[in-house]
């Protein structure tokens, strides 16, 4: 009796057919490629956002960061049906906080003086953005649908120390479009990680928000135009993802 050969490992990957289009944006315009891009949602999660999270329990006022979610809304109706991954990039922690340095701890706590990652939240919200829990989970305004990622991160950028890059790099996408909150906070550290490791950066900038003062966000924009990327808003990304043909 032979032995047939074995069957070929198969290394090489489909190439998906290129759609590139061109958007406008500051300090130019610019060309992406549709068929490698993911729009990338960033912390928009229930301790951020809803009465009973950590933020709006410590006195932060989530209005300015509520008031992105129409848009994030359209724009990920629009990338889905454009076939663009949706990532949600959110915080998650490990219940143990084995992960967080001390000094991160201290600083997150106000050297010990409110209550920080993992702690107990209000009764019946478990704990305070622990993976799993009621606080890490995105807004049900904006609930991940089937297909979307998540990935979990426990620094203010989305790849430090976990599987983004390696998600992104197995799907072959290459560019980002950012969202979400804080831009001044886990979305800029996010993107400029991005940028240090090759990824094409975009800013969708009336889709992202904070609760920091304007002229934070007004130096935000002019590093990533600066530095980065292009900076563009959430009506001509729209604009172009509503051109395709529908996947």
């Amino acid at each position: 009796m032979s032995l047939s050969s074995p069957p070929p490992l198969r290394f090489a990957r489909p190439v998906p057919t290129p759609r590139p289009v061109t958007i406008p944006g500051a300090p130019q315009p610019a060309e992406i490629d549709l068929a490698r891009t993911a729009l990338v949602i960033v912390d928009m999660q229930n301790d951020f956002l809803e009465p009973d999270g950590w933020f709006p329990r410590l006195g932060v006022d989530p209005t300015p960061l509520l008031a992105i979610v129409p848009r994030l809304q359209a724009l990920m109706t629009a990338a889905r049906a454009a076939n663009l991954p949706v990532i949600f990039v959110n915080w998650g922690v490990r219940a143990d906080r084995a992960e967080l340095s001390a000094p991160l701890l201290a600083k997150a706590s106000g050297a010990g003086t409110r209550p920080v990652y993992a702690d107990p939240s209000v009764e019946g919200r478990g704990r305070i953005l622990v993976e799993g829990d009621w606080g890490a989970a995105t807004i049900d305004a904006l609930a991940p649908e089937p297909g979307d990622l998540v990935v979990h991160k426990h620094r203010l950028s989305g790849f430090h120390d976990n599987e983004l890059d390696s998600i992104l790099r197995n799907r072959g996408i290459d560019t980002l479009l950012f969202s979400g909150v804080n831009i001044d906070r886990c979305v800029f550290s996010t993107l400029c990680d991005a940028s240090f490791r090759g990824y094409g950066c975009l800013l969708v900038e009336d889709a992202c928000a904070t609760v920091s003062p304007a002229y934070v966000s007004d130096a935000i924009l002019f590093l990533v135009r600066q530095l980065y990327g292009v900076t563009l808003s959430s009506g001509d990304l729209l604009a172009a993802l509503e051109d395709q043909p529908q996947q």
